[in-house]
C-alpha cells in the first residue's frame, strides 16, 4: 500500500517508516499537518498514520479537512493522551482507528493490514488467484505448496497486481503503490520487479502479461 506517516516525532517516523516499507509498503513521512493536506491532495494514498499532536494544526483539524474535502482515505489516528474524550472525538470525525503511544510494531502492522483488507473489501488476509495464494498477515506467498523467496519490492508489485488480478494495472500506478516520493527509482525499476516475479512465477503460477504503453495484468486463473 501507499502510506502517508504524518509524525513530528523524528525517530518516532523513522522507526516506522523502516518498519513498514521493510513489510512491502510504499511510505512517505511529512512532520506537519499543512504538509499532509499539502500532500494528502496531490497523491491518493491508501492509508494515512496520524499523530494527534503536532506542531502546527493538530490532527483532528487535519482529519476535519480531509473529510470536509471528500478524501475519504482510511485514517489511523496516533496519539500520547489516553482521554476517552480524544479517542470519541477522533472516531467521530472520521478516523477509522486509534492508537495510542508507546505501542507495538507488530499492533501496529496488524492494524495496518486490517484497514488494508477493509479498504479492499477483502475480509480475508490471504489472496488466491490460481495456485498463487498471498497470505498478507505472515507476508508470505506460495504456488501451491511450493513457497516464494520474495524480495520486499517484489511482493509490493505482486500483491498490486493479484489484487486487480484480470485487471490492467497502469505502470504509473504500481510505481506510486511500490515506492515513496522520496525513493530513488531507476527508469526500469518496475520491468526489473516483473522480470523477476516471472522468474519465481513460473512455470505452475499465473502469468503476468505485458500490455505495451499501459501497464501489467496478472492472469486471474
Amino acid at each position: 500500500m501507499r502510506i502517508l506517516i504524518v509524525e513530528d516525532d523524528a525517530a518516532l517516523a523513522r522507526g516506522i517508516v523502516a518498519l513498514l516499507r521493510a513489510a512491502g509498503h510504499a511510505v512517505d513521512h511529512v512532520a506537519t499537518g499543512e504538509d499532509a493536506l499539502m500532500v494528502a491532495a496531490d497523491e491518493a494514498y491508501a492509508l494515512v498514520v496520524l499523530d494527534v499532536g503536532l506542531p502546527d494544526i493538530d490532527g483532528f483539524s487535519v482529519l476535519q479537512t480531509l473529510r470536509r474535502q471528500g478524501n475519504r482515505v482510511p485514517v489511523m489516528m496516533l496519539t500520547a493522551r489516553d482521554a476517552l474524550d480524544d479517542r470519541v472525538r477522533g472516531l467521530d470525525l472520521g478516523a477509522d482507528d486509534y492508537l495510542r503511544k508507546p505501542f507495538a510494531p507488530e499492533e501496529l502492522e496488524a492494524r495496518i493490514r486490517a484497514l488494508g483488507r477493509r479498504r479492499g473489501g477483502d475480509p480475508t488476509p490471504e489472496l488466491v488467484v490460481g495456485a498463487l495464494v498471498l497470505d498478507r498477515s505472515r507476508g508470505a506467498a506460495r504456488v501451491g505448496e511450493r513457497p516464494l523467496d520474495l524480495r520486499r519490492r517484489e511482493w509490493a508489485v505482486l500483491d498490486a497486481l493479484a489484487t486487480r488480478a484480470g485487471q490492467i494495472v497502469p505502470r504509473e500506478t504500481l510505481q506510486s503503490e511500490v515506492f515513496g516520493y522520496d525513493e530513488p527509482v531507476g527508469p526500469n525499476a518496475i520491468e526489473v520487479n516483473i522480470t523477476r516475479l516471472r522468474g519465481k512465477l513460473s512455470p505452475d503460477g499465473p502469468a503476468i502479461r505485458t500490455v505495451r504503453g499501459v501497464g501489467y495484468m496478472l492472469d486471474a486463473h
